[in-house]
């Protein structure tokens, strides 16, 4: 896509075309075209002519997962293939799982090859590196979401007294947790938060069916989540 910076002249600002951001452009005013770029929600009034403002926002694709416990599966990345980031809520286990999900991935060849962010947090079987890389607990804004991440953290109801103190003195807006390989998706009307639990993606366990989730975070909302059943976990054992 290409991108767009702003150059001040003497007689305003002008568009010059740049690629490096990914910015989208959409419709025209004085015969110039308008930016709409895809990076954050808000909006700047310009009092400089020929435009009244410029639109910047954002839009993010999310792919989360969690108790992988070292097994691998080629559809992790065939599922994520469109999200920007993934989100791992723990019991990772193996260094080798971050590795392959922030792997460089193609593009359309137009830019080099990029890397996802991957967030994770650390579980009860985590141990060695993996401690060293990630913490228990991550908190973070993604646009305009904020962002609660700990593998043992329960849900509505019956939160883990190791995050409940966290969950009410300062709410986020999603609270993703993993630990009991049983997917959740509830929300919270006392804390006006969503909370997911998205099972397990691995084969240890009682779980079973392997699960994903995937979700846009667009500004402060958060819409067409999507859960993905990879397959039983009898099969995958098989």
């Amino acid at each position: 896509t290409e991108c767009l910076s702003l150059e001040r002249k003497s007689s305003g600002l002008k568009a010059v075309p740049r690629h490096t951001m990914g910015l989208k452009v959409a419709g025209k005013m004085h015969g110039e075209p308008m930016l709409r770029p895809c990076l954050s929600n808000w909006t700047t009034p310009m009092t400089t002519n020929p435009w009244q403002h410029i639109i910047l926002k954002t839009m993010r694709r999310i792919g989360i997962l969690s108790d992988t416990h070292s097994y691998w599966d080629d559809r992790y990345l065939i599922h994520f293939a469109e999200c920007d980031e993934i989100w791992h809520a723990g019991d990772i286990c193996s260094t080798e799982i971050i590795e392959r999900l922030s792997a460089p991935f193609p593009t359309d060849g137009s830019t080099p090859p990029r890397r996802r962010i991957v967030r994770a947090v650390c579980g009860n079987c985590d141990g060695g590196d993996l401690r060293h890389m990630f913490p228990e607990t991550l908190r973070w804004r993604c646009e305009n979401v904020e962002v609660l991440m700990k593998h043992i953290g329960g849900y509505p109801g019956r939160y883990d007294r190791s995050v409940i103190g966290q969950l009410y003195s300062n709410p986020p807006q999603l609270f993703i947790s993993g630990h009991s390989h049983i997917l959740k998706v509830m929300y919270d009307k006392t804390l006006g938060t969503l909370h997911i639990n998205p099972g397990a993606a691995g084969i240890q366990g009682w779980h079973k069916e392997r699960t994903l989730i995937r979700l846009t975070i667009d500004g402060s909302k958060m819409r067409d989540m999507e859960i993905i059943t990879l397959a039983e976990r009898k099969q995958a054992e098989q």
